[in-house]
């Protein structure tokens, strides 16, 4: 695994906050993960990229080492961009790349959106302008955390039948590896790292629109990979093509055999990354238009 800096820093209503700093003299690269998700999910794709590039990698509130919300109401997608732009001030970085898993790529399309001469490229994990209405049922199905699994075993039983439609061609091995992830042990035992409030959140309000296309043609000023797993639920081919007509200079792969998301350790999906982010790394932006009110550089959510 490679090595980063633990970061600690205030975002936003005061929340002690924690990111994963990859370090490295390479360009700065934001990675956001997916609803329920954390910094671990980039850990693999970080082991390939760094050092070569500076990967940043937030838990997001919440989640992972992050502080959970004193109110529920503080899950929200527009203030977890703001806790974003508030880690990258931090760090003091201006202008960096975005990779974005689900719930990621919904905030860096905001950020790149909102602020576009700061974000010189964007990949979107696994999600795009439309988000499949099975998709979205299957994850209120399981979102809010179970009882604590008694051991590690269990524990891979339970990231299956949460991810298992996903990944059909996981082993014993991989659930493990990906149990060691979803979950943390504490002194209850060994529950979801992320907090229940998160699903009683997303029952009352919705994660994000179901259509977006709005927000998707304000980024045709930044560069876009979108990576989409062939048995997604969420993101549909139709909705990608879609996506393409709308912006042609938006590149596109599709990771056969993997539903929402690909892990972006895949050999193929880590070499279209690391192309993306070469092409792209220099390029100076196409406007430096800011929308009302966004000038400030921080972004959705002030």
């Amino acid at each position: 695994m490679a090595s980063f800096n633990d970061i600690y820093y205030e975002g936003g209503h005061g929340a002690r906050l924690y990111a994963r700093d990859y370090g490295g003299d390479g360009p700065p690269v934001l990675c956001m993960h997916g609803l329920t998700r954390n910094s671990r999910d980039f850990e693999d794709m970080a082991a390939a990229l760094a050092p070569r590039w500076r990967l940043i990698v937030p838990d997001q509130r919440g989640r992972g080492l992050s502080e959970y919300a004193a109110d529920p109401a503080h899950y929200d997608t527009l203030l977890y961009v703001q806790d974003m732009w508030l880690l990258l001030a931090h760090l003091g970085v201006q202008r960096f790349g975005v990779i974005g898993t689900s719930m990621g790529g919904i905030m860096g399309m905001i950020m790149a959106a909102t602020v576009p001469d700061r974000v010189w490229g964007l990949i979107m994990n696994d999600i795009g302008a439309v988000i499949d209405a099975a998709g979205i049922e299957r994850i209120k199905g399981y979102v809010g955390a179970p009882a604590p699994a008694s051991n590690w075993t269990e524990a891979a039983a339970r990231a299956k039948a949460i991810n298992g439609v996903a990944h059909p061609d996981y082993g014993d091995d991989d659930w493990l590896a990906m149990a060691r992830r979803l979950f943390r042990e504490g002194p209850d035992g060994i529950a979801l790292a992320y907090d229940p409030a998160i699903g009683a959140a997303m029952a009352t309000a919705e994660v994000a629109p179901a259509e977006m296309w709005p927000l998707f043609e304000a980024t045709r000023a930044t560069p876009k990979l979108v990576i989409r797993g062939a048995l997604s639920d969420l993101l549909s081919a139709e909705t990608v093509t879609k996506m393409q007509a709308r912006d042609p200079e938006m590149e596109v792969l599709e990771v056969p055999g993997v539903g929402h998301t690909p892990t972006l350790a895949e050999p193929a999906v880590v070499e279209a990354i690391e192309a993306f982010l070469k092409r792209h790394m220099s390029q100076t932006p196409k406007t430096t238009a800011h929308l009302a009110g966004m000038s400030d550089g921080r972004g959705a959510a002030n």
